[in-house]
């Protein structure tokens, strides 16, 4: 699977500057509104990242359920529960943000976290610390 941090040219300002507005909307939209979706409900999901394509009409929305997954370890139960609600969180955000077209909303599970995690237990790891402290 490609990483979404490594493109030849990368995101343009626009793009960036989209894909914040996109993100703080999001985030509001998931704090304050009761959605449909009962799978949703009580459950707190951080939004890390939100890329725009070059014509700003689909946005892929980086987030993981807040303290770990719902149900599992990788939280694929919360990111199918707000894809089978993205069409009612994009018409809150049509409400919300001032672009020439709302982006159809792709929710994929960001990984940073766990990969975060296993590079601190690895440094924290009794053998790692031996050779580190003998520089």
């Amino acid at each position: 699977m490609p990483s979404r941090f490594t493109s030849k040219q990368g995101p343009s300002q626009r793009q960036l500057r989209a894909g914040e507005l996109l993100r703080h909307a999001i985030v509001e939209i998931l704090q304050r509104e009761d959605l449909r979706e009962p799978a949703l409900r009580n459950l707190s999901i951080t939004v890390s990242e939100v890329r725009a394509s070059p014509d700003l009409k689909q946005a892929s929305v980086y987030c993981a359920p807040l303290g770990g997954a719902l149900t599992g370890n990788d939280g694929t139960d919360a990111i199918k529960a707000l894809n089978r609600a993205a069409g009612e969180i994009r018409h809150q955000l049509g409400r919300r943000i001032d672009l020439k077209f709302t982006p159809a909303l792709k929710f994929l599970s960001d990984t940073t976290f766990g990969e975060a995690k296993k590079i601190d237990d690895l440094l924290a790891d009794p053998k790692v610390q031996r050779d580190l402290d003998q520089e």
